[in-house]
């Protein structure tokens, strides 16, 4: 997600930190190449304009020029800017009204609409104690209503019984009166969609939303579109008076252009973004965060969201107490993996922390990726219980054996059972008395501690505590051994509390 627009501008910033003072021809030689960076990025031509205008004229003030950092005036400038564009605050769903709230799911075919809908019955079900029922209107698409009566199961809502021969109209009136009767707080209706923008559509769209009065017109756009999203946007919000956007794919788009375009040029808040193919992908746009892992400030905020809700407590309290006695095992190590998986691997984290755009390159290039977790994964599987509980008894037959058991390379299981080593080391250090402050700042919660050595044998992993007292420590070793990475995640109080290895 704008990895192109990330890269250019950090080379933009990084080229104004080594000159030093700056004077207005360095700002205006600087905002030339954000120009060009955000029409690469597929940013609305209109937007760019603005937006240079607006940094220009804070950027080029006697307080910056003199300041002394000026770059990091002007980076702080630029966040601003892009904060402004994206809509200044989150722009939540009006649910909070008399039952049953009515979302209307609008978009073109193949944007996501109906997919969307389930990702969206599921987070309102989960994280806002709805009760949901989905609703299909699309009686154009083969399967469509199977679709989402599939995806209505996996979420765990209410679904309207499919009845032949309805039109849209008829299905959303027999649905509203469905969630009436049925105590629904939340009725969602998903529309069929065109290939292209026609009368017939909104047609149907209108009429639906005369009878149902939605509280919500939310329209879904791909973002892989670019130009065409904010296109798509600007004729259906004419229509039908769109509340606010859905733009899914973001993860899988580079540029980022048109959720930099959206709200500026429609007037319309971004209220949620899909960034994943699982169900529970869906979340809700912050226009500050997200100028913050543009700018490769990091999202630690999200990381912290995204710990509390995949770290399972009794584990999390399970090896909390292990570590306290000093005790770490293979298993201790497995499970430490598959907790990394479900907060979204490495390149899910990695977005979230600031400060590692420009070590990019350098940790593919180690080799470090979610493919190397589930290497050690299969390695730590092919071990016998002995063998995990005693790495002591890892002779040359049996790691040979252990990488044939995982299709990986007995260089590879000599890499992992060295990186377990120096954990176990630091674990037993944690459990003696020296390390009794540090085991009561981890209980605590947050994600305190800096990111530690990838690789190279250094103890890989976060040394901090996840919430609820789940010590980091993820193993993240690679070959080439990366230094520390600098600075430390702040916990849920603020202060970096990491140290540099």
């Amino acid at each position: 997600m704008f990895d192109n627009l990330k890269d250019k501008l950090q080379d933009v910033f990084s080229a104004l930190g080594k000159r030093g003072a700056l004077r207005e021809s360095d700002v205006d030689a600087a905002l030339r190449e954000v120009r060009l960076a955000l029409l690469d990025a597929d940013v609305a031509l209109p937007v760019v304009k603005t937006f240079i205008a607006s940094v220009r004229d804070k950027a080029v003030g006697s307080d910056v020029l003199k300041s002394v950092r000026p770059d990091q005036q002007v980076i702080k400038i630029v966040n601003d800017a892009l904060v402004e564009v994206l809509g200044t605050d989150p722009a939540p769903l009006n649910i909070q009204v008399s039952p049953p709230a009515v979302i209307l799911m609008a978009g073109l075919q193949g944007s996501g609409k109906t997919t969307t809908a389930g990702k969206l019955a599921l987070r309102l079900r989960t994280r806002e104690r709805k009760k949901v029922m989905l609703a299909s209107l699309d009686v154009t698409r083969p399967a469509a209503r199977e679709q989402l009566r599939i995806l209505g199961e996996q979420a765990e809502v209410g679904v309207l019984p499919e009845a032949d021969r309805e039109s849209p109209a008829q299905i959303a009136k027999r649905a509203l009166q469905a969630a009436k009767l049925q105590g629904f707080d939340v009725l969602i209706l998903d529309t069929a969609g065109r290939v292209t923008i026609d009368e017939g559509l909104m047609a149907e769209l209108r009429e639906v939303k005369a009878l149902t009065n939605p509280h919500e017109v939310l329209l879904v756009a791909d973002a892989l579109t670019g130009q065409d999203a904010v296109t798509t946007a600007t004729a259906f919000n004419e229509a039908v008076d769109i509340t606010g956007i859905v733009l899914t794919r973001l993860d899988g788009d580079s540029r980022g252009g048109a959720a930099l375009s959206m709200r500026e040029i429609t007037g319309c808040p971004i209220k949620l973004v899909g960034v994943g193919e699982k169900q529970d992908a869906l979340e809700e746009f912050d226009p500050a965060r997200l100028a913050g892992r543009i700018l490769d400030m990091g999202d630690v905020v999200a990381l912290v969201e995204k710990a509390a809700e995949t770290i399972e407590q009794e584990e999390a309290e399970r090896l909390a107490k292990r570590m306290a006695k000093g005790q770490f095992d293979m298993n201790d190590f497995l499970s430490q993996l598959r907790q990394l998986q479900k907060m979204g691997g490495l390149g899910g984290i990695m977005g979230m922390l600031p400060g590692l755009g420009k070590m990019q390159k350098q940790i593919a290039a180690a080799g470090i990726d979610d493919s190397m977790i589930r290497r050690q994964e299969a390695i730590i599987l092919s071990m016998t219980k002995k063998e995990r509980v005693s790495v002591g008894v890892l002779n040359a037959s049996r790691r040979k054996r252990i990488a044939a058991g995982s299709g990986t390379s007995v260089q590879e299981v000599n890499r992992l059972v060295k990186q377990y080593q120096d954990m176990s080391r630091m674990m037993k250090k944690l459990g003696g008395k020296s390390g009794a402050a540090m085991m009561k700042a981890l209980s605590g919660g947050g994600l305190p501690g800096g990111l530690g050595g990838l690789g190279g044998g250094m103890p890989g992993g976060m040394p901090g505590g996840m919430p609820g007292g789940m010590p980091g420590n993820m193993p993240m070793g690679g070959k080439g051994g990366l230094p520390g990475l600098p600075g430390g995640l702040p916990g849920l109080g603020g202060k970096p509390s990491g140290k540099k290895k």
